[in-house]
């Protein structure tokens, strides 16, 4: 189905779905004129990305910006420092202990 069905299955403007894809939260898929064509894998996937969105009160962006974070290994380290940095997230208990350890090995006076 053309863009306009879509949208009135889903409850929302095809202006809103149109921006959704802006953002990549519709799966990859035209048919050869360019125009998108949405079958129950698409409907099922913005009604599901809706229900995220809702019951995590995220928007579009948002919740696009975690699927990127979840794909791309260099943001999700830059959030994850960005998340130390800012106390919302712990650093392993494991690598603590190691530098603790290293840190009292060379504060050691030599042959002890």
């Amino acid at each position: 189905m053309r863009i306009t069905e879509a949208a009135k299955r889903l409850g929302m403007s095809p202006r809103m779905l149109r921006y959704r894809e802006a953002l990549g939260l519709l799966p990859p898929v035209r048919e050869q004129g360019a125009h998108r064509r949405f079958g129950p894998d698409e409907l099922a996937a913005v009604a599901q990305g809706v229900e995220l969105e809702k019951r995590f009160d995220v928007s579009p962006a948002e919740l696009a910006f975690a699927l990127r974070v979840l794909s791309e290994p260099a943001v999700a380290a830059a959030v994850r420092d960005l998340g130390v940095r800012i106390g919302r997230i712990q650093v392993p208990r494991r690598a603590l202990d190691f530098e603790k350890e290293k840190a009292l090995r060379l504060l050691r006076p030599p042959g002890r």
